[in-house]
């Protein structure tokens, strides 16, 4: 959605102009060769379905179709079934919108066609992260939020905001998952005091808060499989090693560090030397690619994508592909050619109600869209 030059010009200054160290600048010399789509998958149709945002994070979409769309400087688009575009106004007055963090996840209460209900994860002028629930008005013009936060506390970086997360999923049973990060704190990731570095269950009636599992460094994705219940996460490597998780309770996922109280980013992201550290299923080696949002493709319409785990790529501007066998274990991988490059930087990757998959792009300068792609007929 275009915008007034004036508030474009705040939501500039507020998300700040260059990527991150994590998240590299945009560079298509720089980026690896795709390799091919399988046989039997179908060519792609790339849609804009709207224009002119600022960094949009995620998006999600409701039972009516109606897809909605964060700006981590602030603000939600709603994009109705017959393509209207539509601001929705929301209280974003005490939002911390700097470096990574901002507002960020978004997911939709599985009940949400009874109550309304929408989940954020956000940062907070209090130096904290926090999950708030609001309720979206039956029309999409506004949305209220509750008046105490869901979850309050999560640790912020209020220096220049590194590593703030965060991802928003509900698990198959019903809990709903966060994944955070470090905060570039290294003690956090394996500290089971800390809620940072971690995956964590959140009951979204109480807000009663566990922790899932630990010692990840900057939780960007997370997907269900269809099916198995299964849970993926998706984080940055420092210099190398991106990972793809399976994760599982009381797991850990082997980053720390803790540098006798310094950051030290030369460490290993799964360090063997921790006793029961889980290894990735997938890892980038050198270099990384910036791998963010992830979702999982599902339905026949999908022919030769359908089960596939896709991730979007920051630095590597566009969408890998994942085939997985029963246990999670990666068979097969390759760039989504219709997205290699094509569009970006890609934040966000999530399937809709109605099949198709959503993406986010992250480039900048107002210039950012909301992509619908589906198999082309």
């Amino acid at each position: 959605m275009r915008r007034p030059a004036l508030v474009l010009a705040v939501l500039l200054v507020l998300s700040g102009c260059g990527a991150s160290a994590d998240e590299g600048s945009p560079d298509p010399a720089g980026r690896a060769p795709a390799g091919e789509a399988p046989a039997g998958a179908p060519e792609l149709q790339v849609e804009t379905v709207a224009d002119g945002l600022q960094n949009p994070w995620d998006v999600v979409q409701a039972p009516d179709g109606t897809l909605l769309v964060d700006e981590r400087a602030g603000g939600l688009t709603a994009v109705l079934p017959d393509g209207t575009v539509r601001e929705v106004r929301a209280d974003f007055d005490d939002l911390f919108a700097l470096g990574e963090t901002g507002l960020m996840g978004l997911e939709l209460d599985p009940a949400f066609e009874g109550n309304r209900r929408l989940y954020s994860c956000q940062g907070d002028r209090d130096g904290s992260i926090q999950v708030i629930a609001w309720t979206v008005a039956p029309d999409w013009s506004a949305a209220t939020r509750a008046a105490d936060p869901l979850v309050a506390g999560l640790p912020l970086n209020e220096e220049i905001g590194r590593h703030g997360g965060c991802r928003l999923q509900f698990a198959p049973d019903g809990a709903l998952l966060v994944g955070t990060g470090d905060t570039a704190d290294g003690s956090a990731p394996q500290d089971p005091e800390s809620l940072g570095g971690k995956v964590l269950r959140v009951d979204a009636a109480t807000g009663a808060v566990s922790v899932w599992t630990l010692g990840h460094r900057n939780v960007q994705g997370l997907a269900v499989r269809p099916g198995s219940g299964q849970v993926f996460s998706v984080e940055h490597g420092p210099d190398r090693d991106d990972e793809v998780n399976v994760l599982r309770d009381g797991g850990n996922y082997g980053w720390d560090p803790d540098g006798g109280g310094s950051y030290d980013e030369s460490v290993p992201m799964t360090d063997p030397d921790i006793p029961g550290a889980v290894p990735a299923v997938w890892s980038s080696g050198v270099p990384t690619l910036a791998t963010s949002g992830a979702t999982f493709l599902d339905g026949d319409q999908w022919a030769g994508y359908d089960g596939l785990l896709v991730i979007g790529l920051l630095k590597e501007q566009g969408v890998l592909a994942l085939r997985l066998d029963d246990a999670g274990g990666v068979t097969e991988q390759f760039r989504v050619p219709e997205l290699d490059g094509t569009h970006g930087r890609i934040r966000s990757v999530r399937q809709g109600v109605d099949g198709a998959l959503y993406v986010t792009t992250d480039n900048g300068d107002g210039a950012d869209e909301l992509l619908r792609v589906t198999p082309r007929l």
